[in-house]
């Protein structure tokens, strides 16, 4: 829901605040007060086209913010889609975003606080807003939003029968390019495998074990430098056994820490530290007698071994080999060997491995087909509900003999896409969807574009928004001059559809019928200041008389006449009575 929007030199709008509410929200005002300017906030806070020429040359730019807070199933998509742009949502389950225009034409966006292209607001807007015009790019017009909506409407057993035809569709499509893949790309395959098999017999004779190289390297230089280890490692165990002067008479190390330590154990009882000391120089004379073994171990396994090193030299030759050609090191190598490995097993273009891919083929094909069938069944049933439910709200809406379709036609196959049997099928079944308006009896079934004025649009669109207001779908409707050649009853029944549409979405409406503002949750009124030397509009709540006035000046022109502001509450009080039905 969008709580708040900011608006800021904008067209005639020098700087105003709109605090919306759930329910519907209606925004009156003169001609050229700067309804419009509204709506084009909305557009431009969620992705629309920058267009400077409305930018005010004083600040020089234009500033349009809006607090959306994010609930249901659509707010938790929004929430992770933002999350993973890098922006972050308030704890409170709200998130600012923010779009800046210059007069140059540059363009700024921010969500959370954080600068995005404005594709993200664009993609933010296409899941929480719908707008609704005569100029605007309706929502409802796209193809694909026709189908996805139909789908919505026909209910959730219908929607797991999409998800599963879904899954049947995607394996199928593997199944069937991988095998066109084989076959189509069956010399290359066989080339590439050959390579394989090389590079793997190569890999397979040497034979390569994690870590060898390092300790290859490690030993190469043991043996390298056999005669300095063999020098360093004698002098010290000479210096361990009496010093680097080695003689009969020399007592080693060991012996001259026995003395040590006898001779502070026989002074211990007077001194007691002296006892602790003399215990210290214990560990020390065995941990030098350990070392002393090691050291004499050391020298007995010390051997040049020239066979040796030679032997060295020609494993780490043959392991340079392998790493020149596949890897920087052994563990790359052994890794491009276990890739290979899991590659030769895709590459496999084995006669048993063909057939038994055209065997699964067949049989997801036929599954396929079958869920297709069964979905379009279902979209045909659920046209026909459609139809019905919508043709009645347009008997409501001054087009007591207009009728609004839903053709369930074949998909066309696309290029290079295969087919089951007689059926194209894509991602969503073997269906396009049109909608499509009957005017009046005896008039041709045209597209719902091609078929409907402006005006007839507006309203069609406004039957169709309140059929499938329970069906998901943006939160947030905005409906800009939804009444546009329409009055009297009709307007009636357009305030209160669109107060009945309310109740289970924010709806925003721009119009200039009482009737319909009569049915406001929160009525909004933009209003021109002259006052100064450049004309400015602001926005303004209006309630209790003052809207009574404003009812009273949209009926005639006179807020201040006493029979219009009797006519005016006459209006609120069968909304009121309306709106307490619910």
């Amino acid at each position: 829901m969008l709580e708040e929007l900011r608006i800021t030199g904008l067209g005639v709008i020098d700087d105003t605040t709109l605090r919306l509410t759930a329910g519907m929200n209606v925004i009156t005002g003169e001609t050229g007060a700067g309804k419009t300017m509204v709506v084009t906030g909305l557009g431009l806070l969620f992705g629309g086209r920058a267009d400077a020429g409305r930018v005010r040359s004083d600040p020089g730019r234009a500033v349009v913010e809006g607090r959306l807070r994010l609930g249901g199933k659509l707010g938790d998509e929004v929430r992770t889609r933002i999350a993973d742009a890098g922006a972050e949502v308030d704890e409170d389950g709200s998130v600012l975003l923010s779009r800046t225009v210059t007069i140059e034409g540059r363009s700024r966006a921010h969500v959370g606080g954080r600068s995005m292209p404005v594709a993200m607001l664009t993609d933010i807007g296409e899941r929480v807003l719908a707008v609704h015009g005569q100029s605007d790019q309706l929502r409802l017009l796209r193809p694909a939003e026709q189908r996805g909506a139909l789908d919505r409407f026909a209910g959730p057993e219908h929607e797991k029968l999409l998800e599963t035809y879904r899954e049947s569709y995607g394996r199928w499509r593997a199944v069937v390019d991988d095998l066109a893949d084989r076959r189509r790309n069956a010399r290359d395959r066989a080339q590439e495998a050959d390579l394989l098999k090389l590079g793997l017999d190569e890999i397979s004779r040497v034979d390569p074990q994690p870590g060898e190289d390092e300790e290859l390297r490690a030993e190469v230089q043991r043996l390298e430098h056999a005669e300095g280890l063999r020098v360093a490692a004698t002098i010290a165990a000479q210096a361990l056994a009496g010093g680097v002067e080695v003689s009969d008479e020399t007592p080693d190390a060991t012996q001259l820490l026995g003395t040590a330590r006898r001779t502070l154990e026989a002074q211990a009882e007077l001194d007691a530290s002296l006892g602790e000391l003399a215990g210290r120089i214990e560990e020390a004379a065995t941990l030098v007698g350990d070392v002393a073994s090691e050291l004499s171990t050391y020298l007995g396994t010390l051997d040049a071994d020239p066979a040796r090193l030679e032997q060295i030299y020609e494993r780490r030759a043959a392991l340079r080999s392998l790493t020149r050609k596949y890897a920087d090191d052994v563990e790359g190598v052994i890794a491009w060997a276990d890739n290979a490995r899991t590659r030769l097993s895709q590459l496999d273009n084995s006669d048993e491995l063909l057939e038994e891919l055209d065997k699964e083929r067949q049989r997801l094909a036929t599954q396929v087909g079958e869920l297709a069938e069964r979905l379009t069944a279902a979209r045909v049933e659920a046209a026909g509900r459609f139809s019905e439910a919508v043709s009645v709200e347009l008997a409501g809406l001054a087009m007591p003999h207009a009728r609004v379709e839903i053709a369930v036609l074949p998909r066309g196959a696309g290029k290079d896409e295969p087919s089951v049997g007689d059926l194209a099928v894509g991602p969503d079944g073997a269906d396009e969807i049109e909608l499509r308006l009957l005017a009046h009896p005896g008039a041709p079934s045209l597209p719902l574009q091609k078929g409907a004025s402006g005006g007839e649009l507006s309203r069609v669109m406004l039957a169709i928004e309140v059929v499938f207001a329970g069906a998901g779908g943006p939160e947030t409707l905005v409906f800009d001059e939804v009444d546009s050649g329409v009055g009297g009853t009709a307007a009636v029944e357009i305030g209160r559809r669109l107060a009945r549409l309310a109740r289970t979405h924010q709806v925003l409406v721009v119009t200039h019928l009482p009737q319909v503002a009569a049915f406001a949750d929160r009525h909004l009124v933009v209003a021109k200041d002259t006052g100064g030397a450049i004309t400015t509009s602001g926005v303004r709540i209006v309630e209790e008389t003052e809207r009574a006035r404003e009812l009273a000046r949209m009926l005639a022109g006179l807020p201040d006449s006493d029979l219009g502001i009797a006519h005016a509450e006459e209006l609120l009080a069968v909304a009121g009575r309306e709106k307490s039905g619910r």
